[in-house]
């Protein structure tokens, strides 16, 4: 469990200074407001709107994954909130995490799928990962999917944009809302 730490903000660039980094690389992404979040068993680890790093108790970096811009040290999809996602999925057949609401899409990948559901009449919730990056990263790992929107179907992850418009073209994603809807 990571507890949060009230303190500490600094801003940085990277790469940082060799006395910081001595293996710093030639790539130069920004980091900024780069907040501790937890002092856990000699790990520090800090966050950031872009990324996410851990220092080591002897000042070295210590980077686990780079995906895309931002890098990831620690897992967002803590159990607790994979309980709560699988309650979300489950709680209504039809369940779209989007960037936006149905009624303010925010990008066009989500508004296909909206538009897609609504001219099947078919009942359905969204929730808005613009609004919680946490639960953004976390529904990555939780359907293993790195996109946005993602379509979950009576409880099962069904697909991105480009999945769901090729199922909604070819006929399945209509027979499989019909016996989603029937269960």
């Amino acid at each position: 469990m990571m507890m949060r730490v009230p303190s500490a903000s600094l801003t940085s660039s990277y790469p940082l200074p060799s006395s910081a980094n001595s293996s710093s690389s030639s790539s130069s992404h920004p980091i900024i407001n780069l907040n501790l979040i937890s002092k856990k068993n000699k790990r520090t680890t800090f966050s950031s709107s872009f990324t996410t790093t851990t220092t080591t108790s002897s000042g070295g970096l210590t980077w686990s994954n780079r995906i895309g811009h931002s890098l990831r040290c620690f897992s967002a999809l803590t159990p607790g909130l994979k309980t709560t996602i699988d309650k979300v999925v489950t709680a209504d057949k039809v369940v779209l995490f989007m960037k936006g609401t149905k009624d303010f899409p925010q990008c066009g990948f989500s508004n296909t799928v909206v538009s897609i559901l609504r001219s099947l009449n078919v009942p359905f919730e969204t929730h808005n990962i613009l609004e919680n990056e946490l639960l953004r990263q976390a529904l990555k790992e939780y359907s293993n999917w790195p996109t946005f929107p993602q379509l979950y179907i009576d409880g099962e992850f069904f697909g991105g944009c480009d999945i769901t418009v090729e199922s909604y073209k070819s006929g399945e994603l209509q027979e499989v809302l019909e016996k989603a809807m029937c269960s």
